[in-house]
């Protein structure tokens, strides 16, 4: 089981057998409220409980108890209250009426409701779970969620391109996968549109590769992330409203690295790679500009339209060289485009897919996750809108709409013919703290995807 101390639970094997002090939470559902009301009288009547699900209500005996719908009782997010609401203490969980799978949702929920993000360090939990091998799963998206969101929220100042390198490698070497981190003349050699967009950055870009495999002869699955740590537009300069989050637009790169854990920590079937471009647009005498033709590592040459629109470079060498090696399955993880948000709103993750079957997989793992993706088109009707007069192509179009199809139809042109291959658009973020998901970065579609590669290996 994973380490527990960067996390709100305590192990059940660090607890004396005899202890008192740990409290119970009742997890129950409304047709098994009865007997807590009759037993709980009046206490329960001094905090207006009502056998509802949501509710919340503290017990005397140090326990405390809560009520969720048996058909919601599997989703994450209906127990991120708990991670601020309970007691100073630790904390054993009783399913009352409700499955007893649904532990690890509570697990992880809690887990999400109780992050908060400093820059200083960590405060000390007051509240803990008593957790044990029944929670390894739980534990495992818990750690990866953490990760992710700890990667999203760090200022820009403190997590430039060789410090997110860094982090990743520090993360999958724990976990034992082989690293390699390419960097200077050998990144822009291998790798020549994405070290185009870092140029511009006294910063250097870095490329992380890492690789991890079950057993030998798994079926390969292949990871990409957007890990612009922060994003300025380049001469095409943001407004400064649009700034303000900038230091998110690696999200896609934390995205993956959490999937990437999350699969090793579960020990799935699996061969992986993992590539992070890590880079950062800036404004220089060195950066690209507006009408540039860049040289991609697939040979074919795209006009810059709009240095904004960097995350598409980024990517592009990194998938042409994701499928050098035929995975099974490619997938890749970016903070894209505004469209797609314009499109889905901050909740829901675009997915673009070449491949009906796979679409369908990862549809019923986000419905089974709790974990929402919602499926885009890759109309084929705009691809012309990325032809250039000069180039092979050009990374933006003229027209004003369908932003977030243009930029995966310009990713899928790096994508060979017959390889599985799914992009998701991601805003990394959540604006407003909801329960389990307090202000900030967000590992949105973690659940979701690590399930459907389960599914799909």
């Amino acid at each position: 089981m994973i380490s527990v101390q960067t996390l709100p639970f305590i192990a059940a094997s660090a607890l004396n057998a005899e202890d008192g002090s740990v409290k119970t939470l009742h997890i129950v559902a409304p047709s098994h409220c009865a007997a807590f009301e009759e037993r709980y009288e009046a206490w329960l009547k001094a905090q207006a409980f009502q056998a509802k699900a949501g509710q919340y209500a503290r017990l005397p005996e140090g326990a405390a108890l809560f009520v969720v719908s048996p058909e919601k009782a599997e989703d994450p997010s209906v127990y991120g209250v708990l991670g601020t609401a309970l007691d100073a203490g630790d904390w054993r969980i009783a399913c009352d009426g409700v499955a007893e799978e649904s532990r690890s949702a509570v697990v992880l929920g809690f887990a999400m409701g109780a992050y908060r993000y400093h820059v200083r360090g960590r405060d000390a939990f007051v509240a803990r779970l008593v957790v044990d091998e029944r929670d390894a799963g739980a534990l495992a998206f818990a750690e990866a969620n953490r990760l992710g969101r700890d990667l999203i929220n760090t200022p820009a100042n403190l997590l430039g391109p060789v410090e997110l390198a860094a982090q990743a490698r520090e993360a999958l070497v724990a976990r034992g996968a082989a690293v390699d981190i390419v960097q200077g003349e050998a990144l822009r050699t291998a790798y020549p549109c994405l070290a185009a967009v870092g140029e511009g950055s006294d910063r250097p870009s870095q490329v992380v590769i890492g690789r991890w495999q079950k057993r030998e002869g798994a079926p390969l699955v292949s990871l990409v992330g957007k890990g612009v740590c922060f994003d300025t537009g380049g001469y095409d300069l943001k407004p400064p409203a649009g700034m303000l989050r900038m230091k998110k637009d690696m999200g896609g790169a934390a995205l993956a690295l959490a999937v990437a854990c999350t699969v090793i920590d579960l020990g799935l079937d699996v061969s992986l790679e993992v590539r992070l471009g890590c880079v950062e647009n800036s404004v220089s005498g060195h950066a690209m500009r507006p009408g540039d033709v860049l040289m991609t590592r697939s040979g074919k040459t795209v006009e810059v339209g709009n240095t904004d629109a960097e995350g598409r470079l980024v990517m592009c060498d990194l998938l042409t060289e994701a499928s050098e090696h035929a995975p099974a399955w490619l997938l890749d993880m970016a903070t894209l485009t505004g469209a797609a948000r314009v499109a889905l709103g901050p909740d829901l993750p675009a997915l673009f897919t070449n491949d009906d079957n796979v679409a369908e997989i990862f549809c019923e793992s986000a419905k089974t996750s709790a974990d929402p993706l919602w499926r885009m088109p890759l109309w084929h009707g705009y691809d012309a809108w990325l032809d250039s007069k000069i180039a092979d192509m050009g990374n933006i179009t003229a027209k004003p709409m369908a932003g977030a199809i243009t930029a995966a139809l310009y990713l899928q042109r790096f994508v060979p013919k017959g390889q599985k291959w799914c992009h998701i658009d991601t805003y990394a973020w959540n604006d407003a703290s909801t329960p389990g998901r307090p202000e900030g970065g967000e590992t949105l579609g973690l659940r979701a995807i690590v399930g459907a590669i389960a599914k799909l290996c």
